[in-house]
């Protein structure tokens, strides 16, 4: 029996419990990742996920026993735990905001057009569109699924927790998908970018939870479909960073993907924004309100790239039905839609070049700091004049 086999066989099982705990394994080789599978199966024990492409194995863990001469193995990368993570999302109640102290032009209900909402105006959309509504882009969003919706043209999609249907259970990524995405057709809402190839990666359950071994086959599936933008609106429930994810998130920048992520609703006392918006490859999204402030519940730190409406957002949600939702979740498909925006209009545009656009072309909202706004709110008015 080989040294990692019996490693193995002393710290992985093939069964949860409370005895037990979610670790990812990754591999320095596709020949380790191939040999640790073999030995698995010779053992008795199946991951409960596995992610070739990443050579990355999900194993049930006793806590009893100690996996730290696994993890210093000569063929093992990388061992830590399955992070749990969790939309960034809301239900709230429809709240009257008064105007006060605006120095932007607000579209009022005389000039706003037919079928949009209070969101889409702030932002502008409406005067991108004249160039493009983000035809044949395709956008992945990352969450619980997108739910059959009269104004959502799905194009397709994977269910990454355990393989069955993509379609949405919980609500939350439908209400992101809206705010993408929406057709306009039901007299509604519109998206973002209306007109874009939409795809649904559900990797959170009925409650909005999900696991980051989950998240990693998604954007590893992004990555072989030839996704361009990702929205991901969700955070890590531990304090901790995870080296899996932002290998992953890595290696998705290095296929040129666009990334777009909540900075999380942990409010004006928090001193940094969740994972993965705060890793660098990612455009991070701070909330904003009608009253162009930033949410009370956006949380605050180093990295955020830009802000978007985020506060009493009215999207399309399941059984064919709408809802109003606030959180930085809302605020972060604004962002990507803008994203799809431009590389519809800007064939060849790169990655970076888009977060420098985006960036340059927002509005700084006054009296709030860099690390509560970034570069300030998303205006998408102007994004295809030259810099």
């Amino acid at each position: 029996m080989s040294d990692l086999k019996a490693l193995l066989k002393s710290c992985a099982t093939c069964m949860p419990s409370k005895h037990t705990y979610r670790k990812l394994i990754t591999f320095r080789s596709a020949k380790a990742y191939k040999r640790c599978l073999r030995q698995l199966k010779e053992l008795g024990i199946k991951p409960f996920k596995t992610v070739s492409r990443c050579r990355i194995i999900g194993c049930h863990f006793h806590k009893s026993i100690s996996w730290h001469d696994l993890a210093n193995h000569p063929q093992v990368k990388l061992i830590e735990k399955d992070f749990k993570i969790r939309a960034h999302g809301v239900i709230t109640k429809r709240k009257r905001i008064k105007l006060k102290g605006r120095s932007i032009p607000l579209l009022t209900p005389a000039t706003t057009p037919a079928l949009l909402t209070w969101n889409i105006s702030r932002i502008k959309a409406p005067e991108a569109w004249a160039t493009t509504r983000g035809k044949s882009i395709k956008v992945a969003i990352i969450d619980s699924g997108i739910a059959s919706h009269p104004d959502l043209r799905i194009a397709g999609g994977i269910n990454t927790i355990n393989g069955g249907s993509y379609a949405d259970d919980n609500g939350h990524g439908t209400h992101v998908a809206g705010i993408l995405a929406a057709a306009g057709k039901s007299g509604k809402v519109t998206g973002t970018a209306p007109e874009i190839s939409l795809y649904a990666v559900k990797a959170l359950d009925l409650y909005g939870d999900g696991f980051v071994s989950d998240i990693v086959d998604g954007i590893n599936w992004c990555i072989t479909n030839k996704m361009q933008v990702i929205n991901m609106s969700f955070g890590i429930l531990d304090s901790n960073n995870s080296g899996t994810l932002h290998d992953a998130i890595k290696r998705a920048a290095k296929q040129g993907i666009v990334m777009v992520a909540s900075a999380g609703n942990s409010g004006k006392s928090s001193k940094q924004i969740d994972v993965p918006a705060s890793f660098k490859e990612t455009i991070a999204v701070a909330a904003s309100t009608k009253a162009n402030k930033v949410a009370g519940f956006s949380s605050r730190g180093r990295g955020i790239g830009l802000t978007a409406p985020g506060d009493s957002i009215l999207s399309t949600w399941l059984n064919g039905k709408y809802m109003t939702l606030s959180g930085t979740s809302m605020a972060s498909p604004h962002v990507a839609g803008g994203a799809a925006l431009l590389l519809a209009g800007k064939p060849g545009i790169s990655a970076r070049a888009i977060k420098k656009r985006l960036r340059l072309r927002a509005f700084k909202l006054k009296k709030f700091k860099s690390r509560s706004q970034g570069a300030g709110l998303l205006q998408l008015d102007r994004i295809f004049k030259n810099i």
